[in-house]
């Protein structure tokens, strides 16, 4: 039962439930459930997940939620709206008519989860519900042609099913669930709202009020990194679902899992990670409702769980750990100490379980496994340690072995043993946030250890790559992507860098178009296209950008983002799919049945194409970039909090409400950007040519004093105040402090 008072309010009306084109207000547990019938077939539907819906444009709050419903050849082009906390508009055109209209029959059905009784006063026209002190009225711009009363939504679906349209025996004036009928031949196009207020004539007076206005409708985005950015948002608040069993919102896996694979929950723990970061980019609150789907899992043991669903639990096993980097890149965003208060204790269990139980040999160097716990599917199998990479069937698990003595596979991984010293990195900087100093120096103690491990045991000099090794033994013959993993991890020399280089060029290896493919193209396996033998996942690119970029190699980044965000694209703007991976040859990612086709990580493809106007990174803190072109960008989350992005002849705005922050004609990516009460520093790239930085929100009277490089330059006050930057072939930094106080950065 989806009823939560835990909700902000501004939320609280959105589509929690299974149904993507039911809309449900969290606090009263009330339904507004579209249902088709259509004579051709004498079906109806309620419109399930499935090929039948294509979900569009959808706001985090709900305010904008656009569907395309279709039926047995009909198509209804659907939109909800919200003009406030408590109310809802929408409307339906039909986009394609399968049938004579007469035939097909769109219906509004209005519920409540506690089973109270809807009433439908005639004098009104509007549908009446009392939950608690509060009343709730829907009515619409179209009267309906009749109003049936049902027990159940399934009920009013076979009542279609059984009578067809022409029956009027279900007609009633209460009911637990009453349903304003409507056909297409009358009602082509029609609009309705539904109102919350503590009287019942001001609800009706309030959803009449909605109807009186015209409908608002936000532009599509226009540019590649406003593309990107909407389809990340869509995708995550498509996905964002109230879990019941556990009374909490959270991002699923994938929207289209949580009740028929999963039972009504599904946490896998590196999915839920990436969440938190994709959410992040917009709020910092989705984001700890994802960490907490996950923190509240930690064993006793001290792991993350591998996954947890409302009918199994793998506490035998974890996933890489991914949380502290993720954690850390959302505290820069954020600067939320909660954020690292709430994660580092967590994280440093679960990092400390790593060695204890994945180190058989104490080696320094640790393996995938399943531990002794639980009774979770697969637990003490070969294909359960394989589980923990989350990369179950790819061929570099092939010639491992499973060694029941110490439950863990007997190879050393590359990518696992990245992810650590990445992790125990990301714990240092945590610890030192927090005061923690001897944690931090322990935990940078071990990140160094790791890495020291990986560039000189898990280094094929023969071969030219990272690979995963037998303990004490040879390297295997298949290779990853994670073999690029000690790029993220800072574990690579120069030597190695220049190598690994060639490897992602290599079209025979893991370059070629499209990329970047689960296993080398000259592997056997690559042809098996089976998940993951061959096929391309938005985590490999993702992860790999971030290892380029960590090195400074901004071209190979840039142009791996661009490809990612191309591959992507296609299929996001031609279906509205956002793909779990794609075919290596072809990139068609429904090219077999293994993919889903909305699940959330594949808008990291569409983070990538964010990255070249703005990122947030433990290498280059808060970046903000101009690429050229024309177009805005934005909102999103911020060190500043909310603001957005404008590029418009060769200049670029950084926005934050009505006020200008910053304005520049630098072209590149402008990094390590933070804006204080009295200060403001960044890094310039090199620049050809003269430029200039503006602060608009500045004045001459609060006796600016700008340096580069430590060295002062001139300021004037021009349309605020005025840093004149010289060409320069190296990056500097740049530092402007005043004495005023300035409220609001």
């Amino acid at each position: 039962m989806p009823v939560s008072v835990n909700i902000p309010l501004e939320r609280a009306w959105n589509s929690w439930s299974s149904r993507p084109a039911e809309m449900v207000f969290l606090p009263l547990g009330l339904r507004l459930t579209p249902l088709a019938f259509a004579a051709s077939t004498g079906k109806a539907c309620l419109f399930e997940p499935g090929d039948a819906v294509m979900l569009g444009r959808h706001a985090l709050d709900g305010s904008l939620v656009e569907l395309q419903l279709s039926h047995a050849g009909t198509t209804l082009d659907w939109r909800y709206g919200k003009a406030d906390p408590f109310s809802i508009t929408g409307s339906w055109r039909m986009a394609e008519a399968g049938e004579w209209g007469v035939r097909f029959w769109i219906n509004l059905c209005l519920s409540a989860d506690g089973g109270e009784q809807v009433r439908f006063e005639e004098a009104d026209g509007a549908l009446i519900v009392r939950v608690g002190h509060r009343f709730a009225a829907l009515v619409s711009e179209e009267p309906p042609v009749q109003v049936t009363g049902h027990v159940s939504l399934a009920e009013a679906v076979q009542d279609y099913e059984t009578h067809g349209y022409f029956h009027t025996g279900s007609r009633a004036e209460a009911a637990p669930v009453l349903v304003l009928r409507f056909n297409l031949e009358m009602m082509r196009d029609n609009r309705f709202a539904l109102a919350i207020a503590d009287r019942q004539d001001l609800a009706v007076a309030q959803a009449r009020a909605l109807l009186a206005r015209p409908d608002v409708v936000p532009p599509r985005p226009d540019g590649e990194p406003a593309v990107a950015l909407a389809a990340l948002r869509d995708v995550v608040a498509w996905n964002t679902v109230w879990d019941g069993i556990n009374q909490r919102s959270y991002t699923a896996i994938s929207r289209n899992w949580d009740l028929g694979k999963f039972g009504g929950y599904g946490v896998w723990l590196n999915d839920q990670f990436y969440a938190a970061l994709m959410a992040g980019e917009f709020d910092a609150g989705l984001a700890r409702d994802n960490l907490a789907a996950v923190f509240s899992g930690a064993t006793p043991q001290g792991n993350l769980p591998c996954l947890l669903t409302a009918s199994d639990a793998w506490v035998d096993r974890s996933q890489s750990p991914i949380g502290g980097f993720v954690v850390w890149q959302l505290y820069l965003r954020h600067r939320a100490r909660d954020l690292l208060e709430n994660a580092y204790a967590v994280l440093a269990r679960n990092h400390a379980w790593w060695w204890r139980e994945r180190d058989p040999g104490g080696t320094g160097l640790a393996s995938f496994g399943t531990s002794d716990v639980g009774d979770g599917l697969y637990k003490g199998t070969h294909f359960g340690a394989r589980n923990e990479s989350a990369m179950d069937n790819s061929p570099v698990h092939d010639e491992a072995r499973y060694d029941k003595a110490t439950r863990t596979l007997d190879i050393w991984d590359v990518g696992l043993n990245s992810l650590l010293a990445l992790d125990a990195e990301m714990l240092a900087l945590m610890a030192a946030e927090l005061g923690r100093e001897e944690e931090a120096t322990a935990h940078a103690a071990r990140a160094e250890a790791t890495k020291a491990l990986i560039q000189e045991t898990l280094w094929d000099g023969e071969r030219g790559i990272f690979a995963n090794r037998r303990r004490g033994g040879g390297f295997v013959r298949s290779l990853a992507p994670t073999s690029f993993y000690p790029l993220l991890a800072g574990a690579a020399t120069p030597g190695q860098i220049e190598r690994l280089c060639g490897h992602l060029d290599d079209p025979s290896g893991f370059g070629g178009d499209p990329v970047i493919p689960g296993v080398s193209r000259a592997d056997p396996a690559f042809k098996d296209n089976s998940y993951w033998r061959g096929r391309i996942w938005p985590p490999f690119n993702y992860l790999v950008y971030q290892g380029l970029r960590r090195h400074g190699l901004d071209e190979r980044a840039s142009a791996l983002a661009q490809r990612s965000f191309a591959l992507f694209r296609s299929a996001w703007e031609s279906r509205r799919i956002c793909p779990e991976n794609y075919n290596a040859e072809t990139g068609e990612p429904l090219d077999q049945p293994d993919t889903e086709r909305f699940y959330s990580w594949g808008a990291l493809m569409a983070k990538l194409g964010i990255a070249a106007v703005t990122d947030v990174t433990p290498w280059h803190g808060w970046e903000i970039g101009n690429p050229g072109g024309e177009g805005e960008l934005g909102p999103f989350a911020s060190p500043l909090g909310q603001v957005r992005l404008a590029l418009s002849q060769g200049r670029l705005r950084l926005i934050q409400g009505e006020r200008v922050l910053l304005e520049t004609d630098v072209a590149g990516r402008i990094s390590r950007l933070s804006m204080t009460d009295g200060a403001i520093s960044l890094r310039l790239p090199p620049l050809e040519r003269a430029c200039f930085l503006r602060f608009p929100h500045l004045h001459a009277g609060m006796t600016p004093q700008a340096s580069l490089d430590g060295e002062t330059v001139a300021t004037s006050e021009e349309g605020g105040i005025l840093v004149h930057l010289p060409a320069s072939a190296k990056a500097a930094d740049l530092e402007l402090r005043w004495r005023a106080r300035i409220t609001g950065i």
